[in-house]
């Protein structure tokens, strides 16, 4: 017998009340007889995915950088600089339109660091740690999530741009190659802005450094006019320019022709990005 004294009260049991269980017994309540199987990376990243999508669902205003920012890039720029470039909007959207779609597009690539950078900043990421998933699950959903915001960008982009003139010669397949091309590259591209998202200390340092890499990249390109309009000495960094690649690349697939150089140097940026940033981005989430 056992005396137990609680407060004032005392009273006695059985010591055997107080044997503690045994560690098979406890596993077998806690475990049951066969455990859900482990999600393969491919399910993995996917529900990281939707995970992204349903961000966008509880805070829909997310979306008006792919939605309202492209109408008013594509208005924007053709009517301001239609006439003068081109003499007329109507030629001018031609070749406008791939170009700006690509520069839009491009920029929107940065939301990403962003998003990374405000899930670090609540803590969300050391439970996702905790998941027996494939570690690059969380960055590679991020990704996922945001190519759907690419092909939202892109489509609201066509739309407006054939409303306003636009027509492209290598008709559905023309297009479809080249927002296909596009969105290859701004996959590979993301990848910086995950790095950065997880190297700087809040949002804002993100969006400071992400503006200083993206705006020469886009605007000192093919985006608005031939390079060859251009200073020698400038000539020699927009024609090395992954975006000016990108941009030539998406812009004769549209005009039904095949760009290979253009097309080879852009996936070969695209896998170069993949190769460099995402082990780097995994090694600082690792260590994070």
């Amino acid at each position: 017998m056992t005396t137990v004294t609680t407060g004032k009260d005392t009273r006695t049991t059985d010591a055997l009340d107080f044997v503690a269980p045994k560690a098979d017994e406890l596993a077998a309540l806690l475990v049951g007889e066969s455990r859900p199987p482990r999600p393969s990376a491919l399910s993995a990243s996917l529900t990281f995915g939707w995970r992204a999508m349903l961000k966008i669902k509880h805070v829909p205003e997310q979306l008006f950088d792919v939605t309202a920012f492209p109408i008013m890039m594509v208005l924007m720029f053709t009517y301001l600089f239609g006439g003068a470039l081109a003499g007329s909007v109507s030629e001018y959207i031609q070749f406008l339109l791939p170009g700006i779609l690509v520069l839009s597009v491009v920029m929107i690539t940065m939301y990403t660091g962003m998003s990374v950078n405000t899930d670090i900043e609540k803590g969300v990421f050391d439970r996702f740690r905790t998941l027996p998933i494939w570690r690059p699950a969380p960055m590679v959903g991020y990704l996922l999530g945001d190519v759907v915001r690419y092909l939202i960008a892109s489509a609201v982009m066509l739309t407006v741009g054939m409303i306003i003139g636009y027509r492209p010669d290598g008709g559905a397949v023309g297009v479809l190659l080249g927002v296909a091309l596009l969105l290859v590259f701004s996959f590979a591209f993301s990848w910086i802005w995950t790095m950065f998202g997880l190297l700087l200390r809040s949002e804002k340092s993100v969006t400071g450094v992400s503006m200083m890499v993206i705006f020469p990249l886009t605007f000192l390109s093919s985006v608005f006019v031939l390079p060859v309009t251009m200073p020698g000495w400038l000539q020699a960094f927009v024609n090395n320019n992954p975006v000016t690649h990108l941009a030539d690349g998406v812009r004769g697939l549209m005009a039904g022709n095949w760009p290979a150089a253009d097309l080879a140097w852009t996936l070969g940026w695209s896998a170069a990005l993949v190769a460099v940033f995402g082990p780097v981005t995994m090694r600082l989430y690792n260590r994070r």
